[in-house]
């Protein structure tokens, strides 16, 4: 049973690399952007509460982000363990977590400012599927199009240059001193992100291995 946490800039392919990994190894992926907008579109109560939040243009609770989250651990489709994408963000977060579920290893995903901002300023969505798309690295078959419904792609206002800078320096602030927390716990590995995304799931698999 893997309980692992991937910590990365925005950018560093996390989501990819969790998708295909719980594909492979048949463990859950949980997208907390992914778990909340989840909640919200079923509306959940815990969907109803973050609602309020996210249309007044709010960060949830961390507060109410944890029981979302101790709600879906408790489900069957984690019982073979699961990989955290984009939780925890914090130090708070890491040890209210720890109250939660013990972590077997921490990933984090390595790459340098200047390709962060060159991999996201070209990066593509699928309205409708949520399918990314990168113009350089993984262009869809008919530009500007989804390959799976063909909805004409669009450009997250914040993957433009300056809001991505932005997001870096959050990043940078309040997730990196996770790197030290785990490090001294002695479960963290880093890896090189670089390169296409088969590459990188050969690092993640030594790494894990």
């Amino acid at each position: 049973m893997w309980r692992i946490v991937f910590l990365g800039p925005p950018g560093a392919g996390k989501g990819t690399q969790a998708a295909e990994f719980s594909r492979a190894h048949g463990i859950a992926h949980l997208s907390m952007g992914d778990l909340l907008r989840s909640a919200v579109a079923n509306r959940s109560p815990l969907g109803q509460e973050a609602d309020v939040y996210m249309r007044a243009g709010q960060l949830v609770p961390d507060e109410l982000v944890l029981r979302l989250l101790k709600e879906r651990l408790g489900s069957p489709e984690t019982r073979a363990g699961f990989i955290l994408d984009g939780y925890p963000r914090n130090l708070a977060q890491a040890r209210e977590l720890e109250r939660l579920t013990p972590i077997d290893r921490v990933i984090s995903f390595d790459l340098p400012e200047a390709v962060l901002v060159e991999r996201l300023s070209q990066r593509r969505v699928c309205p409708q599927c949520k399918t990314v798309y990168n113009l350089t690295t993984q262009p869809p078959k008919v530009a500007g199009h989804c390959d799976k419904d063909g909805s004409e792609l669009i450009q997250r206002s914040d993957d433009r240059p300056d809001a991505i800078r932005t997001r870096l320096t959050v990043y940078a602030r309040d997730t990196e001193p996770l790197l030290e927390y785990y490090r001294r716990k002695g479960i963290l590995r880093s890896i090189d992100a670089s390169g296409t995304p088969v590459e990188v799931a050969a690092r993640l698999q030594a790494a894990l291995t």
